[in-house]
């Protein structure tokens, strides 16, 4: 049988730019694919895989086009009627960011989803919308011949809406709503996404959000069941401007994470002065054990990095930006 992949992928090859890393990733898949079939699945397992990787491969695919730009994801309930000031904010705050050059994601559907697409625009936004018996059909702000990919999974498409984005927006919403900002924090803690932003968004007289915060900190984190510092994963914001600020200063000095082993590095618009590298030592002292805080060169930090503590990273990812104020 590896004869036979090694001669398919040869076949590939013939037709399609291959890089070494490219063949042993897509040697794998077709191993598996093997596995899967001596092992005789029931039929409907497999055609949940087939689908999974179908749909992601879509999302994959349109995401590609767009991967020089800057994107936002922009989650609300479904529920948000058009004229309310919810959805009037939402339209203009993803317009707003549409100047600034970001493109926006959405569920597809009515709603905050409806509204960011709506201020975003056509050419400007991504839809990843979910069959529903019930809803959704694509919203009309959506270009649904190149913009849209449609998904049978709720797995799949929390997968497509959080993968490529840079930082996240949410607006009031239900279980649906609940289930993605979660997701997003979930990822965000244990470092299963790159480090970004979530902002809570309300209007400067809802008390959707504090509400919220009251619950995690009088039930979650009071009983530890997450720490008090694991908050710093999300900021709340009751105006588009205080909105847009914390998004850009997220990467007014921080450009990205990499390890390499047991280090960390962080690239960097600017690095550290002196006076400022003894500030971080004291305030995120965990990563300075052994060779500890290295400025690399003029555009990344590099650091002792356990591979599990990403609240702390966003502490030194918080430092690296205040640097830059």
């Amino acid at each position: 049988m590896t004869k036979l992949i090694e001669a398919l992928l040869d076949d590939i090859a013939q037709d399609t730019d291959m890089s070494p890393e490219r063949r042993d990733l897509l040697r794998d898949l077709l191993a598996r694919v093997v596995m899967v079939a001596e092992a005789d699945a029931d039929t409907k397992d497999l055609r949940v895989a087939v689908r999974a990787i179908d749909e992601l491969l879509e999302a994959f695919t349109l995401f590609d086009k767009w991967r020089e730009r800057p994107k936002l994801t922009v989650f609300g309930s479904a529920r948000t009627k058009p004229g309310s000031a919810l959805y009037e904010m939402t339209a203009e705050f993803t317009r707003a960011m549409t100047k600034r050059g970001w493109i926006t994601i959405s569920g597809a559907g009515p709603g905050i989803m409806e509204a960011s697409a709506k201020g975003a625009g056509k050419e400007h936004t991504l839809g990843v919308n979910i069959e529903l018996p019930f809803e959704q059909d694509a919203n009309a702000f959506i270009d649904v011949s190149t913009m849209l990919v449609t998904m049978k999974y709720f797995f799949t498409r929390k997968v497509a809406l959080t993968r490529p984005s840079n930082a996240f927006v949410v607006l009031p919403g239900g279980l649906g709503t609940m289930d993605e900002l979660f997701e997003v924090l979930t990822l965000l803690d244990t470092g299963k996404t790159t480090p970004a932003p979530v902002v809570l968004l309300d209007t400067p007289d809802g008390s959707f959000w504090k509400q919220w915060m009251t619950f995690i900190d009088e039930a979650v984190v009071r009983n530890d069941y997450v720490g008090t510092k694991d908050m710093c994963l999300v900021r709340l914001a009751t105006s588009i401007t205080e909105t847009i600020d914390e998004i850009e200063h997220f990467y007014s000095n921080y450009q990205g994470f990499t390890t390499d082993g047991a280090r960390g590095q962080l690239s960097l618009r600017r690095p550290p002065t002196g006076e400022q590298l003894a500030e971080l030592k004291v305030a995120v002292p965990m990563f300075d054990e052994g060779p500890g805080y290295q400025v690399e060169d003029e555009q990344s930090l590099s650091f002792n990095f356990d591979g599990r503590n990403f609240v702390s990273l966003r502490h030194v990812i918080d430092e690296a930006n205040s640097w830059s104020s």
